[in-house]
């Protein structure tokens, strides 16, 4: 404890940290979550100020265990029962925009030469839910650091520009506030801006919205799975060199399935499922500030344009697949 203490102390205060900063922020940049300030705060500190020798176990600690334990523990936020009362059309749109944006992200990356573990990021981050589920994709593909900082602030950066431009959707095709929220929760990228969209659309549309994003959440353990997969087929080499293949399915992802199904049982008392939201906030958010002590701008300006144009469309994708989903599906 000794060795690590020091590092996952310095993790969690900037997890606190970037709770106040971002509830700060919040009046003035609807949508900023901590898990961002967190990056931001390591992204600076690494590459202006020394890091201490003594931080790197803890912040290790933190980028992959915290970050797993963190996976699982927002499995406690989904109900099956929740997601299927939304009806067999949305789920077909749920569906769909994870699948389909998913899928042609990838597509577009080899078409752009993008380094394949960095499309993946990308694909997971824009298909699913944001920051956490590049976070969960890193912990499987074990890609560079400077690749999932590239992920990181691409999500977070079209997911911001989203908050401002689905209103503006919104009044173009004037949708009623459930066909609005059912193509916010399809089509924005992170939980907290999807709130941010959600709660100009009344009580009923930002309650479909978040429930649509858990059901985009839940895809999550499906989708790392076949991360695992494509981990475990690739490492062609592994018998012959001895090294350990890649688990086929990772023991975080079936702990994530796990508190999914007890949460849709209702086998946990409302207290805990409640204390596990905050532990599981608090924990993405040092891991996310660990992850950021990894990048070095340098590096990171090395990646190049591509990714950014991949974002772009990848974002366009996912807002037309939810938005032509949600008008089918409440019509």
């Amino acid at each position: 404890m000794q060795r690590f203490f020091p590092g996952l102390a310095v993790a969690f205060a900037a997890a606190g940290l970037s709770w106040v900063i971002a509830w700060l922020l919040g009046p003035i940049f609807p949508g900023v979550s901590a898990l961002l300030v967190a990056i931001i705060l390591g992204v600076v500190w690494r590459n202006v100020a020394p890091v201490p020798w003594s931080f790197n176990p803890g912040l290790a600690v933190a980028a992959k265990p915290i970050l797993r334990l963190g996976i699982v523990l927002l499995g406690f936020q989904l109900s099956l029962t929740q997601i299927f009362a939304l009806g067999w059309p949305v789920i077909v749109v749920i569906c769909a925009a994870v699948v389909v944006t998913f899928s042609l992200t990838v597509a577009l990356g080899r078409l752009l030469h993008i380094p394949t573990k960095l499309t993946l990021l990308i694909a997971s981050g824009f298909s699913i839910c944001g920051a956490a589920a590049v976070a969960g994709a890193d912990s499987v593909l074990r890609p560079k650091k400077e690749h999932s900082a590239t992920a990181l602030g691409l999500v977070v950066l079209n997911g911001t520009l989203m908050i401002a431009v689905m209103p503006v959707l919104f009044a173009l095709f004037s949708p009623d506030p459930v066909t609005a929220g059912v193509w916010t929760g399809a089509a924005v990228h992170e939980v907290a801006q999807v709130v941010a969209v959600g709660q100009n659309l009344g009580d009923e549309g930002l309650q479909v919205a978040v429930t649509v994003k858990l059901g985009r959440v839940l895809l999550l353990a499906l989708v790392l799975a076949v991360l695992a997969m494509y981990m475990r087929t690739s490492h062609t080499t592994a018998e012959s060199t001895g090294a350990k293949r890649p688990p086929l399915v990772p023991l975080f992802v079936v702990g994530f399935a796990a508190a999914m199904l007890l949460r849709t049982f209702e086998v946990v008392p409302e207290a805990l499922l409640d204390a596990a939201a905050i532990l599981q906030t608090i924990m993405l958010t040092a891991a996310m500030f660990a992850l950021g002590m990894g990048v070095h701008l340098k590096s990171l300006l090395q990646v190049g344009g591509k990714p950014v144009i991949l974002s772009v469309l990848s974002t366009v994708v996912v807002t037309v697949i939810g938005g032509l989903g949600a008008f089918w599906a409440t019509q």
